[in-house]
């Protein structure tokens, strides 16, 4: 699947341009995100888009030299899954609800 990438924001639309898929990533502070709302179309559900939408907004992350709090419930189960990324969490504000 092909993503848009916007600053802060990661999304996909159909043909018709109807939003299918995304990820929003606020600043929080200069050197923080919060990775704060990700959603996927039901027509997509199960096909692994939204842990695309994680690695390609970990990827944008990185690439501000940011590290991320989590607030949105499916990005803090995402995180506690895969427990290699959690360098870029910020350990001293990062919810894990």
């Amino acid at each position: 699947m092909e993503f848009t990438k916007e600053t802060n924001r990661i999304f996909a639309k159909d043909a018709a341009g109807k939003l299918i898929a995304e990820i929003t990533f606020p600043n929080r502070s200069a050197t923080t995100v919060d990775i704060n709302h990700t959603f996927v179309d039901d027509s997509l559900r199960g096909q692994g888009v939204a842990g695309q939408l994680m690695l390609a907004a970990i990827d944008a992350i990185r690439a501000q030299g940011k590290k991320a709090i989590v607030t949105c419930p499916y990005a803090v189960g995402w995180f506690q899954k895969h427990p290699e990324f959690s360098a870029l969490l910020d350990s001293e504000i990062s919810s894990n609800k």
